[in-house]
């Protein structure tokens, strides 16, 4: 009974991936290059199974309830990363606009004085934008940001896999979040940092080069996941298409 209670909770988490891998060999990789950003290419394997690339890695705090303050040394990240007076991109405005003010979160939220943070992921079912809930918090949940080119072969929701070159490990994560068109290419949230042994601090951590980045396209259903599902679907999706011997034949190391 508890083995067919665990296989049970195992479809569960695993639902919603559409993506099935055809045969090809672990030691081959056929890459395309889709496009090149920044000095960066993103490639992608037979019938788009994978899209993937080799970057740095900058730290997102966008949906952390303490990602920004009006007192910028209190936020986790500088409030110049969120815009300015006129064009706020990555906060809720009173108007709903990029021209509007800051909404600053009340007694019943989680950081009361901080801004409300936005990611392009958020959760269709609750309808109030001012809700900090609403959005991916960087700090708990790792994800990855692509850019707004990317976008166009893979979708927000989407899983993916996020490997530190220098030291092997390996994190998975959920695509939450759209970078501007002028930013470098490689970009995770907080949490992800943290799993991939990265200084995880958005003002001054980072890594300037060796990171791979493998998003599954189609893998996601549009919505925000619990970590344990982003973990599961991620690691799954990941072995199915080589795994590490995989990701060495592409990268050709």
């Amino acid at each position: 009974m508890k083995l067919a209670l665990g296989m049970l909770c195992i479809a569960g988490l695993l639902s919603n991936v559409g993506v099935v891998f055809s045969r090809w060999p672990v030691s081959s990789c056929g890459k395309v290059r889709l496009f090149k950003r920044h000095g960066v290419v993103v490639w992608t394997t037979p019938r788009r199974q994978v899209i993937f690339y080799k970057a740095g890695f900058a730290v997102d705090a966008d949906g952390a309830f303490r990602a920004y303050h009006p007192k910028d040394r209190l936020g986790l990240d500088s409030l110049a990363h969120a815009g300015h007076p006129g064009n706020w991109w990555a906060l809720v405005t009173e108007n709903k606009r990029r021209n509007g003010r800051p909404v600053r979160q009340g007694r019943g939220d989680p950081a009361p004085g901080f801004y409300v943070s936005t990611t392009a992921l958020y959760d269709p079912d609750n309808p109030n934008v001012r809700d900090p809930r609403r959005y991916v918090d960087a700090a708990e949940i790792p994800y990855v940001v692509l850019h707004p080119k990317a976008l166009g072969f893979a979708r927000l929701g989407d899983f993916a896999t996020v490997v530190n070159l220098d030291t092997g490990k390996t994190a998975a994560a959920i695509v939450a979040d759209e970078s501007t068109p002028g930013v470098r290419v490689g970009e995770g949230s907080i949490a992800l940092a943290k799993a991939l042994g990265i200084d995880s601090n958005p003002r001054s951590g980072g890594k300037n080069r060796g990171v791979a980045y493998i998003i599954y396209p189609g893998s996601g259903n549009g919505r925000p996941r619990e970590l344990e599902e982003i973990a599961a679907n991620s690691e799954r999706l990941f072995e199915a298409w080589g795994g590490v011997e995989k990701l060495k034949a592409c990268l050709g190391e």
